[in-house]
């Protein structure tokens, strides 16, 4: 399921302060990346059913490998785990309400701790003309 309106894929972020925030809300990179791509994943554990929030971006420059890049985040997803088949993020999917409400709440604290830290590539194209002139 996307969790849509949550302006977190309007951020582009140094990989850097991602990997020093995200954890601040249990959302956790471990060994899920490469080199163009990372993944943050919170476990939730409701009436005995694992769920997982997920976070996912993508290198718009720089190098996840060398901790050195900037990283445009997508959509946040939640999803359903299934033993042994892993984790299905359909959107036939049943999600508690309470489950989806938590999500939101945690994904407006990321946004709020994250949104300082954007990098504006608007604002830098704008001044990339300027020296040109």
């Amino acid at each position: 399921m996307q969790l849509e309106n949550t302006n977190i894929d309007q951020l582009q972020i140094d990989l850097k302060i991602l990997d020093d925030i995200l954890p601040k809300h249990g959302l956790i990179r471990a060994g899920q990346w490469d080199y163009e791509r990372v993944t943050y994943d919170r476990k939730i554990v409701l009436n005995e059913h694992v769920y997982y929030l997920r976070i996912q971006g993508f290198a718009v420059s720089g190098d996840v490998g060398s901790n050195k890049a900037r990283i445009r985040l997508k959509v946040p997803i939640l999803g359903k785990y299934y033993y042994p088949h892993g984790v299905e993020y359909g959107e036939d999917e049943n999600f508690p309400k309470s489950l989806v409400a938590e999500c939101e709440e945690i994904l407006s604290a990321v946004e709020k701790d994250l949104k300082p830290f954007h990098i504006n590539t608007e604002i830098e194209n704008d001044n990339s003309l300027t020296k040109r002139s």
